[in-house]
């Protein structure tokens, strides 16, 4: 990560709005390639906004490499409640503390996910607040290998459907990774399972790769069609970040200097005040997404983005996206 912290070092913003509290509700960890653990967090956190506690979402990282297979992401959690315990141990600003997790559960077992539910519970150390099972397909998967599956139409199938059923009763929340063309499908899912909250990630991944390079604006109507329907769901809440992965297009990760907030702004805002909307403050928490976000821009400049965003928000909206709406969907 130093190499990457010597490109954000190139633009240096002052933090807007200081003192408003942030509860960062998606971050991840990991140890491999390029290790980002709760010090590196840290390190993010303390550059200027005020982070006052976090949600860790499933990445793939730290998972068993021996036992039942359905029982190795478990291995992600013991990991992650070795961070969370060290991040809760005499907290000081800027160094939030972990106080909720979700965790990976392949929901296609059926009913026979409930093991796994219960051994994430058991390893999570009360932290457990919901599950993610990524959704995202794509037909060309080496384009977007790191973010996409094999499985199409997944949130579909009967199998995936019958893990799902299971997460309400435990008071589970569903992360939902996907890809723009799949928000219909999301939308389904949502209907049949009214009783669960799913969290919307990353607005459904609008592609800018592939066949899809350089049209996000030609894509932008559909987007915004389908998230509208997609909001008319009640037990749905919008994420508002995830938006400057390379998959998105934008290419400021491959530049020599890293995106200001301004570009941000310019580029994305279209998104974020459509997503506000459709489901209004108090269904959207803005997200760091961090560290993959990283890859483009940094902690304090995509925070000082969302502030921006929201300058003509009042008082009591901007708390509930910046803490409220996440702090009552995860509840620390």
């Amino acid at each position: 990560m130093h190499e990457l912290e010597r490109w954000h070092a190139q633009v240096i913003e002052e933090i807007i709005d200081p003192e408003r509290p942030i509860f960062d509700p998606h971050h991840h960890l990991w140890r491999a390639d390029m290790p980002y653990e709760i010090g590196d967090l840290w390190a993010d956190t303390q550059t200027g906004h005020n982070i006052v506690g976090t949600v860790f979402i499933e990445c793939g990282a730290e998972y068993r490499t021996e036992g039942p297979r359905h029982l190795r992401p478990v291995g992600e959690t013991e990991f992650v409640r070795a961070q969370a315990e060290q991040s809760q141990k005499g907290t000081k600003p800027g160094k939030p503390p972990i106080l909720g997790m979700v965790c990976h559960a392949d929901l296609t077992l059926g009913a026979q996910v409930d093991e796994v539910l219960q051994a994430h519970a058991a390893a999570a150390g009360g932290l457990l607040r919901g599950i993610r099972h990524s959704t995202a397909f794509y037909p060309d998967p080496p384009a977007v290998d790191r973010y996409a599956g094999r499985i199409e139409k997944l949130m579909m199938r009967d199998d995936f459907r019958e893990g799902f059923a299971r997460l309400a009763p435990l008071n589970l929340t569903f992360d939902a990774w996907l890809l723009h063309s799949q928000i219909t499908e999301l939308t389904d899912l949502a209907r049949a399972f009214p009783e669960t909250t799913i969290v919307f990630d990353h607005f459904g991944g609008p592609l800018g790769i592939g066949p899809y390079a350089g049209k996000q604006a030609e894509l932008f109507p559909q987007w915004k069609a389908d998230v509208k329907e997609l909001a008319q769901c009640p037990n749905v809440v919008a994420k508002l970040g995830g938006l400057a992965m390379e998959i998105n297009g934008w290419g400021w990760n491959g530049r020599d200097l890293p995106a200001n907030s301004d570009e941000i702004v310019a580029v994305h805002r279209g998104y974020y005040l459509h997503a506000i909307d459709c489901f209004g403050p108090d269904r959207c928490m803005f997200e760091s997404n961090f560290p993959v976000d990283k890859l483009s821009v940094s902690y304090a400049v995509v925070w000082n983005a969302f502030k921006k965003m929201t300058v003509d928000f009042n008082e009591g909206e901007k708390d509930t996206m910046f803490r409220g709406t996440a702090t009552r969907i995860y509840r620390p």
